[in-house]
């Protein structure tokens, strides 16, 4: 291993006992590592890097407080925002383990990422989906005034716009992230990663549960539209660009506007990989298009 060099913790095993925090606590130790390391190569970031990361003993107050003096603003208090979102991620198990899904799902699928705390304190995809997560707490608890309000907060700051009521999984990427747009009845499943200017939204004339459901494991790229309370099947790729208004089946792929099925409606072609994970956007095209610069 190259000197200066961090090595990146693997997950536990499957059919490991680690716990929550135990698994959060290795993150932290790397980040808390890392954060050090960039302090000493960098002293004009040793102040940040301190208040943000190193001051701070677990990941939570550490996200806490990055969240609160982003989102804050002059009548709505970062200490206010600081204890909301520690209370929050404090008491549930479950927000704290799907942090750090995200976490991995960054570092692991996006070769942009350099390091855990280069994704906690840079990525805004992560940080809107973090606050996201609270403010669906907040809508599940009756808080709903609040939740709106962090939503819009999201919003002007980090130009990701996620209904409170939406449904989001674990090991979540959102890349690049701006222009992200999910509708109130969303649903996102586990190891999903969606590209930036995505929207998962409702045709304009439907009510109640009129957003689309995103099975897990799919892609979708950069600039996809989905319409409707549509299911995308487990698996599935949806290319860039594609405006897609009808269920797509599990591990297909559909390109185009309006989208169609790569192989055809009748025997589409299926793949393997679980293009969520794998970041393959453009394998299909040999078989889509003759088009060759």
């Amino acid at each position: 291993m190259p000197a200066g060099e961090l090595r990146y913790p693997s997950p536990p095993p499957t059919n490991s006992t680690t716990t929550v925090d135990d698994e959060a606590g290795l993150v932290w130790a790397q980040i808390k590592a890392e954060a050090k390391r960039d302090a000493e190569s960098e002293p004009a970031l040793a102040s940040y890097l301190y208040s943000t990361i190193l001051s701070h003993s677990s990941l939570e107050r550490s996200l806490a407080f990055h969240l609160g003096n982003k989102l804050c603003s002059s009548t709505l208090l970062s200490t206010l925002l600081y204890d909301l979102f520690l209370n929050t991620f404090t008491s549930d198990p479950c927000l704290r383990a799907a942090a750090v899904a995200d976490l991995r799902a960054a570092r692991v699928r996006d070769p942009a990422c350099v390091s855990f705390s280069h994704c906690l304190l840079n990525y805004k995809g992560f940080l809107a989906c973090q606050a996201h997560r609270v403010a669906h707490k907040l809508w599940t608890q009756s808080r709903r005034p609040l939740a709106l309000a962090l939503h819009s907060r999201v919003s002007d700051v980090f130009a990701v716009d996620i209904h409170p009521a939406a449904k989001i999984g674990k090991g979540v990427l959102f890349d690049h992230a701006t222009g992200v747009v999910i509708g109130e009845t969303a649903v996102v499943g586990n190891n999903v990663s969606i590209l930036h200017h995505v929207t998962l939204g409702g045709t304009g004339k439907a009510t109640g549960d009129r957003h689309p459901k995103i099975g897990d494991g799919v892609l979708i790229g950069a600039g996809a539209t989905i319409l409707g309370n549509v299911k995308i099947g487990e698996g599935a790729k949806i290319g860039a660009g594609s405006v897609v208004l009808i269920d797509v089946s599990p591990r297909t792929t559909a390109v185009g506007n309006p989208a169609r099925l790569v192989g055809g409606k009748e025997k589409p072609a299926k793949h393997e990989e679980c293009p969520g994970e794998s970041m393959d956007h453009t394998s299909f095209i040999s078989e889509w298009s003759d088009y060759i610069i």
